[in-house]
């Protein structure tokens, strides 16, 4: 099997790596993985660190790198699309920008998410319509490349074979493994909203749900994880995903965050010292400043659903990013959406739910609704569609802030803006 890359220079890429050489148990017989980016010489630092990973774990599939992405996709079984268009920079502008107005600077969500997804979409259908025309017949795109929701619904929209993947899901099913003391694949989560506007509202262990009994133990750790009151956790009845924290805590985050360093000053600090320490010859294993860079889990995450979806995982279950077909009856069916699922060579089938409580039902149907906003106006463009996006969001919502974001928003991403430029 082949496995390509795309953003392969990525810091984070060793942690994807390591598990491709570590949990070779999986099934999973990666002849080569090629990692492709346009930053040639970030490149041959990460891909001689992931060459010397493989080595250090016996593996006999060999890593190679490339700037040529025609050539890195030719034939690959499996593309994973990790991008950050504008790189860390412009994530910071992303997390700045929003606070002149009074409203949350987050990279995913809100203002910075939208300008995120302006600029990242049509590069990511770009690039797989070069992985359609080149890999191998059938060949699965899974996208990492946030905002996940949105990037996965253009690709399937596109009439791509694509899903999308975030680490929230299986981050909570190892803390809540470590809590009920069993192996984390013995437990299911009830996973289910939108790409980083999830809830936990179960937590399976040979068919109990234990979530109850957690929130009782641990709801004053598992409210300190996500950032909210523990009433909130109390009044839902279950565990929101971090991200919540900016719908649930709003005008803190935004307090706290005016006149502070971003997490994007502080992950580019991270970078510069990882590639530095990639440098090194004599490294041959993930350092543990990786951590640090976020994404726990990811490989694990990766590697699973790629083998699920290789036919090698028929009873495994992944928190995936697919679209509703009816699952949420409440959406569009070719909305997208995150939940549970099973994964198998057709794809994934979400799990079987019980229906969402009015308060979660309401705010997914909302930041749907903006997801469409947002994905026309990266596809077509255009002032009135940023404003109309903006407007639409739960964490903007006002004529006010929508109608001056939209042209601090267009300002700073005019140069990754094709058509404001």
């Amino acid at each position: 099997m082949k496995i390509a890359v795309i953003g392969g220079g990525s810091t984070y890429t060793p942690e994807l790596v390591d598990g491709f050489a570590r949990l070779r148990d999986s099934g999973l017989d990666v002849d080569e993985l090629v990692l492709i980016d346009p930053a040639a010489e970030r490149l041959e630092i990460v891909g001689a660190f992931a060459a010397r990973i493989f080595n250090q774990y016996g593996h006999p599939g060999k890593v190679t790198w490339t700037t040529d992405l025609d050539a890195g996709v030719t034939d690959a079984d499996v593309a994973v699309i990790q991008l950050r268009v504008g790189g860390q920079q412009a994530r910071i502008t992303d997390e700045t920008f929003p606070l002149e107005c009074g409203c949350i600077g987050q990279e995913t969500t809100g203002a910075g998410g939208l300008a995120k997804a302006l600029r990242t979409v049509p590069v990511v259908l770009d690039v797989a319509a070069r992985v359609r025309d080149r890999a191998k017949p059938g060949a699965w795109i899974v996208d990492f490349t946030n905002p996940v929701g949105i990037v996965t619904r253009s690709l399937l929209d596109a009439g791509h074979k694509a899903v999308g993947l975030c680490n929230v899901a299986i981050g909570f099913q190892r803390r809540f493994a470590g809590y009920l003391g069993v192996d984390p694949s013995a437990v299911v989560l009830d996973h289910v909203g939108l790409n980083h506007l999830t809830w936990e509202r179960g937590v399976y262990v040979d068919g109990v749900d234990h979530l109850p009994s957690l929130l009782a133990s641990f709801g004053s750790e598992l409210a300190a994880e996500v950032d909210v009151d523990p009433l909130v956790l109390k009044t839902l009845g279950n565990v929101p995903s971090y991200y919540l924290s900016y719908f649930y805590a709003h005008d803190r985050h935004v307090r706290e965050a005016v006149g502070q360093p971003t997490r994007g000053q502080r992950v580019a600090e991270i970078e510069a010292t990882l590639l530095e320490m990639y440098r090194d010859v004599s490294l041959v294993e993930k350092p543990a400043l990786l951590g640090e860079r976020g994404g726990a889990y990811y490989s694990e995450a990766a590697v699973g659903l790629i083998a699920a979806l290789n036919g090698l995982d028929p009873d495994g279950v992944h928190s995936v990013n697919v679209r509703n077909n009816g699952t949420l009856p409440f959406l569009p069916d070719e909305a997208v959406i995150e939940i549970s699922a099973r994964a198998g060579v057709d794809g994934p089938v979400p799990l079987q739910i019980n229906p969402l409580a009015p308060d979660l039902a309401g705010l997914v149907a909302h930041v749907s609704g903006y997801e469409e906003l947002a994905i026309d106006a990266a596809l077509r463009g255009g002032r009135d569609r940023v404003y109309h996006a903006l407007l639409a969001h739960p964490l903007i919502g006002q004529h006010e802030y929508a109608d001056a974001l939209a042209d601090k928003l267009i300002a700073a991403g005019r140069e990754h803006l094709a058509w404001a430029k």
